[in-house]
């Protein structure tokens, strides 16, 4: 192996490595806010808007800076796809967190499959290489408190993941879900 591409397995490990802390901080702060409201699911524990999302982000994470509807300086200006092709985060909400992870979220009420709400996770922040799938990544949460990709239900199938990844993550569509999926569907490596 030449040393650029241990160079680039390293960092792709270390992107992982971060996305997995994240993965796990917020799994482990959705159960304990659904114990703390003595509640069956997400829902019932009153995360019902953006406004609430924000509340319980606030009090179960140290955040640093909060964007509110802006974007910036919360989120990078610009992100690309693997491919090279631009994609925007158009959620509700923005902040940083102290571990230097940015995220956007934004309540999905009239979304299918319990989805409650939606995040956009930039691992580390603004600084590069803000691409799809290496530092950033769209994420779910359900009703249920499962965090995975867009599905029909949660937990998504690995089929799904995997049509997901090829059609949104690496492929010409719009949206841009899918890399977490593929993540998840590889036991926590960047094979891609």
């Amino acid at each position: 192996m030449t040393v650029p591409t241990l160079m680039q397995n390293h960092q792709r490990k270390t992107y992982v490595v971060q996305l997995h802390k994240f993965y796990n901080e917020m799994s482990q702060a959705l159960l304990q806010y659904q114990t703390d409201k003595n509640a069956i699911n997400l829902k019932e524990a009153g995360l019902v808007s953006n406004d609430d999302i924000g509340e319980f982000i606030k009090s179960y994470f140290k955040v640093v800076n909060d964007c509110g509807a802006d974007r910036t300086p919360c989120m990078a200006n610009e992100y690309k796809k693997i491919s090279g092709t631009a994609v925007s985060t158009n959620l509700n909400r923005y902040v940083t967190l102290a571990s230097g992870a940015s995220l956007g979220y934004s309540y999905k009420s009239a979304a299918p499959a319990n989805i409650l709400f939606s995040l956009d996770v930039d691992i580390n922040g603004q600084n590069g290489p803000n691409i799809v799938g290496r530092d950033v990544f769209a994420v779910y949460v359900y009703e249920n408190g499962i965090i995975d990709d867009y599905g029909a239900s949660a937990p998504v199938s690995k089929d799904d993941r995997e049509n997901n990844f090829e059609s949104t993550c690496i492929g010409t569509a719009a949206d841009w879900y899918g890399c977490f999926g593929k993540i998840l569907n590889d036991n926590w490596e960047m094979t891609y």
